[in-house]
């Protein structure tokens, strides 16, 4: 048995918006998941796609109109931890 060292490689979440604009907005994700990422450092996914690290109030920006859509599509609900704005 051998053991093989792969190359670092750098990886940079993409988001959904080439524009900079998700970084105004407040979005939607699974609470628990927002619970965790901000405790761990992890990234999520938004429902919009944005993938990113919660780590401000929500409550300072407008909800990003993608997740609201989306959101409001679900059926009642929802899943097992609900979704929540981060």
């Amino acid at each position: 048995m051998s053991t093989k060292i792969l190359p670092e490689q750098e990886t940079t979440p993409r988001t959904s918006h080439g524009d900079g604009d998700h970084e105004r907005f407040a979005h939607y994700a699974d609470r628990n998941k927002i619970t965790e990422s901000m405790v761990t450092g992890t990234p999520i996914r938004a429902l919009c796609g944005k993938i990113w690290v919660p780590s401000r109030d929500p409550k300072k920006y407008p909800v990003c109109p993608e997740c609201k859509e989306i959101y409001e599509g679900l059926p009642p609900g929802g899943g097992e931890g609900g979704d929540d704005k981060q």
